[in-house]
């Protein structure tokens, strides 16, 4: 494997490109480690009473519908966002992940799942009491998300 960095004055924003014969395992991993890095700081705009808070997308539990409003949960608290649940699915990190119809999940801060085999599974988060369910329609998508998260 080669690795090149070229610097060019006139660039705006740094971009990373992977040239490959095909997509393996090794090459998902890189892929998987630069959006880490490059998502560590990135900060979403969210909103509570009259104050906007600019929260980083790793301290985000997840987000989920309410009618027509849109919540993003920390392990304290819980904000607005202005954004649909299709763009944020769109725009953020490959750490989260559709649950629901209602809900996105960021997979590091899972604690536990609870399944249930009739009915929405039950996932549990680090230091807060919150809680959010996992349709059994994404349940499965779920589960290779966070045995990928074991690689």
């Amino acid at each position: 494997m080669r690795i090149t960095v070229e610097l060019d004055e006139n660039c705006i924003e740094e971009e990373v490109v992977i040239r490959c014969k095909e997509l393996n395992e090794t090459v998902s991993q890189i892929q998987k480690s630069i959006t880490d890095i490059a998502s560590q700081d990135t900060k979403i705009t969210l909103y509570r009473d009259k104050t906007e808070y600019y929260i980083p997308l790793k301290d985000i539990l997840f987000f989920e519908s309410d009618g027509n409003i849109i919540c993003a949960h920390t392990v304290e608290k819980t904000f607005i966002t202005k954004y649909k649940l299709y763009e944020l699915e769109k725009m953020l990190p490959w750490y989260f992940t559709r649950i629901s119809k209602s809900a996105i999940l960021n997979i590091n801060k899972v604690y536990a799942i609870t399944k249930n085999i009739t009915a929405s599974s039950t996932v549990e988060f680090y230091g807060t009491t919150k809680m959010v369910y996992v349709s059994r329609a994404f349940y499965k998508a779920l589960m290779s998300k966070m045995d990928d998260l074991k690689k």
